[in-house]
């Protein structure tokens, strides 16, 4: 299938940047070699972009060990050649502890990234417009008869600048999502994609082409299950951009799913304490990008008791 083909080519492009990266950083390379790399990097200009992405991740990664007093004081008790070699397999494995940190293996996947609390607009190259939810990715790409984004991780809210040569899609999940001259946003979920349409329609086709499209209209929101196919449509569209304030409208959803979304918002990491709490339930809107506002409301709502330490917050049973 088109995605999986997609997937699996980004796969290999990141792993021949990666040994491209190795490589590079030896001493002694041929010319051949170094022959064979700028043709690598010329054959594809996303081969560039993914080592450029890669060189910058490393060189943060080393950065990052280079400046910190406490590995600067590690002692190896062991040979020369040895203690050379641990060296060499500590910085090795720091940095790929600081890759997976740095999130590393979405930055080589993403054109646009937004952190925790970051809420930022973008304008890709066609003139559209997006706006990401905090903790948000995309990738896009244009070509003379197609402009495709990815969404990765997280919500876009996406207003499409007109052009009916080259239609607009958003895939996400096993979702393809084409602009019919509109606006929308798409989430993109463990299991579901949720999709809602602010003006004019879009249609829903399916990447395993087992399901039929669906076409949204405006002021609906649809609920697709990445797994069965199945899809839900409510007119419930304006609540579920609700997002683009900071805000969650939520109606008799459990806890877990509350704390999820504020975990987007928030630097440190928020957890639920107890046997049973995740599942309670929750209405209301609360502003998930304001912490201190999302806890009071939790704390009046069900009664639980909120602890602080440090970057953690535990939410507990009252």
């Amino acid at each position: 299938m088109p995605g999986k083909r997609a997937t699996r080519a980004q796969r290999r492009r990141h792993e021949e940047a990666a040994e491209w990266l190795l490589r590079n950083g030896e001493t002694g390379q041929t010319v051949a070699e170094r022959a064979a790399f700028q043709s690598w990097l010329e054959r594809d200009p996303e081969n560039r972009r993914t080592y450029d992405a890669a060189s910058r991740l490393m060189g943060e990664a080393s950065s990052a060990i280079r400046s910190d007093p406490s590995l600067q004081r590690v002692e190896l008790r062991s040979p020369r050649s040895g203690r050379i070699l641990a060296g060499c397999l500590l910085a090795i494995g720091l940095a790929g502890v600081l890759f997976l940190a740095l999130d590393g293996p979405m930055r080589l996947r993403a054109d646009a990234m937004s952190g925790a609390g970051e809420m930022p607009f973008l304008t890709l190259a066609d003139g559209s417009l997006v706006q990401l939810d905090a903790s948000s990715a995309i990738a896009y790409e244009n070509s003379d008869d197609r402009r495709t984004v990815r969404l990765l991780r997280g919500r876009a809210f996406f207003d499409v600048a007109r052009d009916p040569d080259r239609p607009f899609t958003v895939e996400a999940g096993g979702a393809r999502v084409t602009a019919l001259g509109t606006a929308f946003a798409v989430s993109l979920g463990d299991t579901e994609t949720d999709v809602a349409v602010a003006k004019h329609a879009v249609l829903i086709e399916w990447a395993e082409a087992a399901y039929p499209s669906l076409r949204v209209s405006e002021g609906e929101q649809a609920v697709v299950d990445d797994r069965a196919g199945a899809t839900r449509v409510t007119p419930d569209a304006a609540l579920a951009l609700a997002w683009r304030r900071g805000q969650l409208v939520v109606d008799n959803a459990p806890l877990s799913y509350v704390v999820n979304e504020m975990n987007r918002h928030f630097a440190g990491r928020i957890v639920i304490a107890g046997f049973g709490l995740a599942d309670r339930r929750i209405s209301g809107t609360m502003t998930v990008s304001n912490t201190d506002a999302a806890l009071d409301f939790l704390q009046r709502a069900l009664g639980v008791t909120v602890n602080r330490i440090g970057p953690l917050i535990v939410v507990r049973g009252g």
